[in-house]
């Protein structure tokens, strides 16, 4: 297992990952009050939030964005394996700290996520979401950046403000948003079936019919709610997918291509620079 905290104003950065053959427990306390916002990168791992005589369970956590409360006595239990390793990224801020903030980002704080702001439990949970392609890249980049020392710290620095900025914009956004509750279930069920089926996905028509949404709702709405056409989330998650195949040395890079739907390893190979900004043959595992 891998920290690294950062310290931003009065925010606080916590880079974790862990990979391990055999299924292990890693288990964390916020050791003040804390409002935080985590990101969870493309390994999947399995959330357990333990508080008192409660819990509660996250099993499929790969692009969750999940804002919280939480005082001392929470406990974050994450189940770290082969196939699910810890990619994670937490950004957090004490509730003595929020009117010191810059650039207003306490009284976004305040505005958007007061059920955290004045809790009424050990562990108060906000609003959750799947990340926007834009977070998820700010998100795989921080994971896979080459850069060292300083230059790294800086680089993580830039990213966090962007990154908090994605997350109050989304929230925005979907307070704003049209697209019915139930609608909403099923666009994210069709973000699922993509994410299921990175070799083979299924047709817009195919799709539409599977979470019963006809395609053009499904076209409009799924780039409303996420951000991105349907097919450019496919992309991006084939991407990500072939990335951690690759640098976890599981696959080669033509075997990575395969796998997630790729004929031809030169398309392959420039939309993975494209994405990246360097070609699949220079990760270094």
């Amino acid at each position: 297992m891998t920290r690294d905290i950062i310290d931003i104003n009065d925010l606080t950065i916590l880079v974790e990952t862990g990979n391990s053959e055999e299924p292990m427990i890693d288990s964390c306390y916020f050791d003040e009050p804390v409002i935080s916002v985590a990101f969870y990168g493309s390994g999947d791992v399995d959330l357990t939030v333990k508080y008192g005589d409660k819990q509660k369970e996250f099993n499929y956590t790969k692009g969750l964005c999940l804002s919280f409360y939480a005082n001392e006595k929470v406990e974050f239990v994450h189940t770290v394996s082969a196939s699910k390793p810890l990619a994670c990224i937490v950004i957090a801020t004490s509730t003595s700290n929020l009117d010191k903030l810059p650039n207003q980002e306490g009284e976004l704080f305040g505005e958007m996520l007061q059920q955290l702001v004045f809790p009424k439990d050990h562990y108060v949970e906000g609003p959750s979401f799947k990340m926007t392609p834009e977070m998820q890249s700010i998100v795989d980049q921080v994971f896979h950046t080459r850069y060292e020392g300083k230059a790294k710290m800086l680089f993580f620095k830039s990213q966090m403000t962007s990154l908090l900025a994605h997350f109050f914009g989304q929230l925005s956004m979907m307070s704003e948003s049209k697209i019915p509750q139930n609608e909403r279930e099923k666009l994210q069920q069709a973000k699922e079936i993509l994410a299921e089926n990175l070799e083979t996905p299924p047709s817009l028509t195919e799709l539409s019919r599977l979470i019963g949404l006809n395609t053009h709702k499904l076209k409009k709405n799924f780039k409303e709610l996420f951000g991105v056409p349907v097919f450019k989330y496919l992309q991006n998650e084939r991407l990500t997918t072939a990335h951690e195949l690759i640098r976890n040395q599981k696959m080669t890079v033509q075997e990575a291509a395969w796998h997630v739907g790729y004929d031809s390893l030169s398309s392959f190979s420039n939309a993975f620079a494209r994405k990246f900004g360097f070609r699949p043959s220079e990760i270094k595992g």
